[in-house]
């Protein structure tokens, strides 16, 4: 299950895969754990297109969040930060009995997560191997999440977001990585066509989209690190 992202490097990357404004500043290249990333929501209405952005899609808007859910209900700050960390991926068969992640379901706020790829270590030579899987296309990954914010007794406020995963055991690429004798997990990638209808949908009709992503589409290359330091 990926703790560590690629985002996306170059302003358009954002407006021509997602149509929506890209930040400012760019989020750092690597993602990993409590690091602020990029993800789209659903607005309640149209936004005017800012300047340079000719065609953003009426209904989508894009924050910066924390890696990493912290549930409404976590009752300080120290808690949310311990908490965070292992709340970077969400089992899609569990949303709804899963306590930290059941509100977020229930409420609809699902979001999209751009990035460039996500990277899992290949364990079958008994040494970790780093790997970035990315598409086989070189375009930005849609990944689905989902987002929450929390406000602390003093007024402190975190916006977070979670991973999405789904089942790999039986797939062509993913079924390699992770630890042997452990369930293999993947991100749910979403396909480019179907972002709108992810995000406006029903939680029972969201359940339709945690499917894995075709082997073929994706890329395995190993990297000589884990992370930018």
């Amino acid at each position: 299950m990926p703790s560590h992202f690629q985002s996306l490097t170059q302003d358009s990357l954002y407006s021509d895969a997602f149509r929506v404004a890209p930040p400012a500043p760019l989020p750092g290249r690597d993602i990993v754990p409590r690091r602020p990333a990029a993800f789209i929501r659903k607005t309640t209405g149209a936004d005017p297109a800012p300047a340079g952005l000719e065609a953003q899609t009426p209904g989508r808007e894009l924050l910066i969040g924390q890696f990493g859910l912290v549930p409404a209900w976590v009752k300080s700050a120290s808690d949310a930060k311990l908490r965070s960390v292992k709340l970077v991926n969400a089992r899609s068969e569990t949303l709804t009995t899963s306590t930290p992640y059941r509100d977020a379901w229930l409420a609809s706020q699902r979001c999209i997560v751009p990035m460039m790829a996500f990277f899992e270590d290949d364990l079958r030579s008994g040494k970790p191997i780093p790997t970035r899987i990315a598409r086989v296309d070189g375009k930005p990954l849609g990944v689905a999440g989902l987002w929450e914010r929390w406000t602390g007794a003093e007024g402190e406020e975190i916006i977070s977001f979670t991973l999405l995963t789904v089942n790999a055991n039986s797939h062509a690429l993913m079924r390699r990585y992770q630890h042997e004798g452990t369930e293999k997990r993947m991100p749910v990638i979403l396909n480019e066509g179907s972002y709108d209808a992810w995000l406006n949908t029903t939680p029972e009709k969201a359940r339709d989209f945690m499917r894995a992503y075709p082997a073929q589409s994706l890329l395995a290359n190993p990297v000589e690190g884990k992370k930018n330091k």
